[in-house]
């Protein structure tokens, strides 16, 4: 077994306990404990919190620090936090168990961001981002299953213990691992004095400014969206859970398909910012289509456009922020990220429901997707006709004028 595929390993049997687990913190909220929305709101909030702090200051570690033993060390630390979660009786227990797995779990994603580079190829680095993307939205389709089997058998504590195990799976997986990026001896004054040198490599590096943007401006619309559509599907189109099942299995499913298509090696070749940019307008244009068509078929059909884009989105912009981020600054260039859309997110949760009263569910989507696809022309506009590409393994420009050398690759 390959490298790449014991880290893709343990990242798709660590996800299916994730998404496990998470059925069950609801399953103990909404029917056990009879909370009620604000309680899911607020776990959701507590996971999402640290990432805003914590995610620099977990990338800069990552940069200084072995990251193949963080991510160790963060499976372990996971697998025993989550086992608590069978003795939460209360919404406060279960937000703060929450609130310190996602902590670990900051320390794990700048830590893999840094070690897939190091095991695959760059030409190979699409297609390996794309598996990652297949197996999280494969999860996400059969965990509901899987989860509600154990449930019904056995109880929410079994999918606790489940989570756990897989956590020790995946670390010992990530300990055959072998790379070449050693643990830098920095002294700790110079560690911090770099603590913010990921956000202004993103916002002063000219390649990176619209991707950071659109990445942030389109979690942020997209977060609207996902904060409202449980109601949408309750109180505009009348339904029950079982059409907001198949509105999040098509979103998926969308993902997987594109996915699918863009490690193709026609696309690897493609400018990444237009790709975001046709990505945005994908997800622009289905949201727009579920605001002006409050129909069960329109959201089925923009369910999968939206699944379509992100998976552009999210894909272009991993392969040039793993591609083409200096090797040691991946981990802070990483954390920032997850900040930042960690931001974008809680925003989103918190002033959709704000506007819902004065613009309406379908309101806010239409601002939602007008929001996309203003962030989609930006890209396509200012995105240059002819830019670096990516080809067999290097990185190299075409013949470029005077007024293109702001586009560099």
């Amino acid at each position: 077994m390959t490298a790449f595929r014991r880290l893709w390993l343990a990242h798709t049997i660590s996800l299916l306990g994730d998404f496990v687990a998470l059925f069950a913190v609801q399953v103990a909220i909404v029917f056990r404990m009879h909370g009620s929305a604000s309680d899911m709101a607020s776990v959701f909030i507590a996971s999402l919190a640290p990432s805003v702090v914590l995610g620099p200051l977990a990338g800069m570690f990552a940069d200084r620090w072995n990251p193949q033993r963080i991510m160790i060390a963060s499976d372990l630390a996971r697998g025993l936090l989550v086992l608590l979660l069978a003795w939460a009786v209360t919404v406060p227990q279960i937000c703060a168990i929450s609130f310190a797995v996602s902590c670990c779990s900051n320390f794990f994603a700048p830590a893999r961001a840094i070690t897939l580079p190091l095991l695959v190829p760059p030409d190979l680095l699409l297609a390996a981002n794309a598996r990652m993307q297949q197996s999280m939205q494969v999860v996400r389709i059969a965990s509901p299953a899987v989860a509600s089997t154990l449930v019904g058998a056995f109880g929410e504590q079994i999918c606790y213990a489940a989570d756990s195990a897989t956590f020790l799976c995946s670390a010992l997986l990530l300990a055959t691992l072998r790379h070449t990026k050693p643990a830098s001896r920095s002294s700790s004054r110079a560690m911090f004095r770099e603590l913010a040198a990921g956000f202004g490599f993103l916002f002063t590096d000219s390649r990176f400014s619209f991707v950071v943007f659109s990445m942030t401006a389109g979690t942020f619309a997209a977060g609207c969206f996902g904060a409202l559509a449980s109601v949408y599907v309750r109180d505009v189109l009348h339904r029950g859970p079982p059409l907001l099942g198949m509105i999040g299995m098509l979103i998926a499913a969308g993902t997987v398909t594109s996915s699918a298509l863009l490690s193709s090696a026609a696309l690897v070749r493609r400018d990444p910012r237009r790709l975001i940019g046709c990505g945005m307008a994908a997800v622009g244009a289905s949201i727009l289509l579920i605001a002006a068509e409050p129909t069960q078929s329109a959201a089925l059909i923009g369910s999968v456009g939206m699944g379509v884009g992100v998976a552009v989105v999210v894909l272009a912009a991993a392969v040039m922020l793993q591609g083409q981020t200096p090797p040691a600054l991946r981990g802070r260039v990483s954390g920032a990220v997850a900040a930042l859309a960690s931001l974008a997110q809680l925003a989103a949760m918190l002033l959709s429901g704000m506007w819902v009263p004065h613009l309406g569910i379908r309101g806010v989507f239409a601002l939602s997707g007008v929001l996309l696809f203003a962030i989609a022309a930006y890209g396509l506009l200012r995105s240059p006709t002819k830019c670096p590409i990516i080809a067999q393994g290097t990185l190299y420009a075409t013949t470029r004028t005077e007024s293109e050398e702001s586009c560099a690759f």
